[in-house]
């Protein structure tokens, strides 16, 4: 499965007309974890007018938004809104704001907390996760190469290599081009190369 998520955690802040908004971004797995990285972002803000927040997981295809006390609509959802545009998953947002004495109006409160959860998607490490094949490669050095072009043809990220009495590679490609890859990796070799499938796993191709 493909998605998108982000390496652990990313904040940034914001002043509009008097308010400061502080937007929270975390990488969460399960809402287990969503939900206690609301309650730690709660617990250091115990004085804020309001801690919005929505979390997207894959966990039961799960999502939950909350305004936390703004009107109806104007926190929660935009911040929603931002993770899925943004296309992220296993990520939770909180938005905090300190009131600073004058209104900001529907509008404008959709505005704040949409930029609130922008910003804090921009200062996080975006993780692009895809089912990879993990491949062990053996060959000798007159055929090392010949393979570059391919390497770089099929998404390949090159974990490793040990240059010894031949040349061992490690590496990872997407699954669905490990099949193509493997027979041009022969012609090229004319079979003289080692291929060998050693898991399936999830990879940060970002």
């Amino acid at each position: 499965m493909n998605y998108k998520t982000i390496e652990g955690s990313a904040e940034d802040r914001f002043i509009e007309k008097k308010s400061e908004f502080i937007g929270y971004l975390r990488h969460t797995a399960t809402e287990r974890e969503a939900l206690d990285f609301i309650a730690e972002i709660r617990a250091m803000h115990r004085k804020a007018t309001h801690n919005c927040y929505a979390y997207i997981l894959r966990e039961n295809n799960l999502s939950r938004h909350s305004d936390d006390g703004e009107p109806g609509g104007t926190a929660g959802v935009p911040i929603y809104e931002v993770l899925r545009k943004e296309g992220l998953t296993d990520v939770t947002c909180v938005v905090t704001r300190y009131f600073g004495g004058v209104l900001l109006g529907a509008g404008g409160l959709v505005r704040a907390y949409t930029k609130g959860a922008k910003i804090a998607c921009d200062a996080a490490k975006v993780l692009d996760m895809r089912s990879a094949a993990r491949l062990a490669l053996r060959l000798d050095y007159n055929l090392y190469g010949r393979i570059g072009k391919t390497l770089g043809s099929y998404d390949v990220r090159t974990e490793n290599e040990v240059f010894g009495a031949d040349v061992a590679i490690t590496l990872c490609l997407p699954v669905e081009n490990e099949a193509a890859f493997s027979k041009e990796l022969t012609d090229i070799c004319g079979g003289s190369i080692s291929i060998k499938k050693e898991e399936e796993i999830e990879f940060n191709f970002g």
